[in-house]
């Protein structure tokens, strides 16, 4: 378990799955409102890493976060607060 955590980034988030969990991890873009997000699975591999668009505003990346459903490679759900935010894959 402790080379998992030496493959994945410090601060990314675990999100339990019925399915398959993942570890999520994100990171500011170069412009407002963009961000990257990269996905591992609970293995540590990368599944994948895209640039993201924040659909609504007010996230801060700064300030605790819990990811949730829907999340996947294409689409990131974040609860900040009592607020969800959806982040879109722009690429």
């Amino acid at each position: 378990m402790s080379e998992i955590k030496n493959i994945i980034p410090k601060n990314s988030k675990f999100l339990y799955g019925t399915g398959e969990s993942a570890w999520f991890f994100f990171e500011t873009g170069s412009k407002i409102n963009i961000f990257y997000i990269s996905r591992y699975s609970t293995s540590g591999v990368l599944e994948c890493k895209n640039t993201f668009a924040l659909q609504n505003k007010g996230f801060n990346i700064l300030e605790d976060y819990d990811v949730t459903y829907v999340s996947h490679c294409a689409k990131c759900t974040v609860i900040q607060g009592n607020r969800k935010y959806v982040f879109v894959k722009v690429r």
